[in-house]
């Protein structure tokens, strides 16, 4: 098991294959984000035109999990406990409407560290009682294309609120450019967790330092 640590979330890379753009393939464009420097890969496989047959998600997520250990850097599944414990991914992530957060703990104690997406003080409060989650996804802090069933944009002072009662560190998500990224630091937020910023972007390495060099909550 890698042992999680909050400095994974700085340069967080979200991508399935519906995200990609045209001439694009999913372990190319992982391996360019990679050698950028991300500092972790979550595989997210959900929605039109994403992969439905189990036996071919299997084996890309077995492809993109060899890309990341050649580079030391945790490959999480989003939602499906058992694909993640079949490729021995470092972490898996669910959302609030996901899998039950005890039995994905339950699961995947010992084995992967654990992300929850909590986008309200609400939720964040609840989480925060719960033992065994690593780390929380919030967001979206602006409107994003990127997700068809996207929670309500909680913005910069939103993000600000969940960081200041979270015991987790946090990653924003939703709608980040690179712009954006010395303001979501200024939160005290962990990182950034982007699809698009790196998918559509025409220098995955200068984007990548970008995240990278944003003066981060330690």
């Amino acid at each position: 098991m890698k042992k999680f640590n909050p400095k994974f979330l700085q340069a967080y890379f979200i991508c399935g294959t519906q995200d990609l753009q045209q001439n694009q393939t999913l372990p190319g464009l992982l391996e360019q984000a990679l050698e950028a420097g991300i500092t972790a890969y979550q595989f997210r496989e959900k929605g039109i035109n994403s992969i439905s047959d189990k036996s071919a998600r299997l084996a890309m997520a077995q492809e993109l999990h060899h890309l990341c250990q050649k580079y030391n850097v945790p490959f999480i599944i989003d939602d499906d406990v058992q694909l993640a414990k079949s490729v021995h991914a470092e972490g898996i992530h669910v959302g609030q409407d996901d899998e039950n957060i005890s039995q994905v703990i339950k699961e995947a104690k010992n084995t992967m560290f654990v992300g929850y997406s909590c986008s309200t003080l609400a939720e964040i409060e609840t989480a925060n009682q719960i033992e065994g989650i690593d780390y929380y996804g919030s967001g979206p802090v602006f409107a994003t294309q990127s997700k068809d069933d996207a929670d309500p944009v909680i913005g910069l002072a939103g993000l600000s609120k969940l960081v200041k009662h979270s015991s987790r560190p946090i990653v924003a998500i939703g709608g980040i450019e690179e712009k954006d990224l010395p303001a979501i630091a200024q939160t005290n937020a962990a990182g950034a967790s982007v699809i698009s910023m790196i998918t559509q972007s025409n220098d995955i390495k200068q984007t990548v330092t970008q995240m990278l060099q944003a003066p981060w909550h330690k």
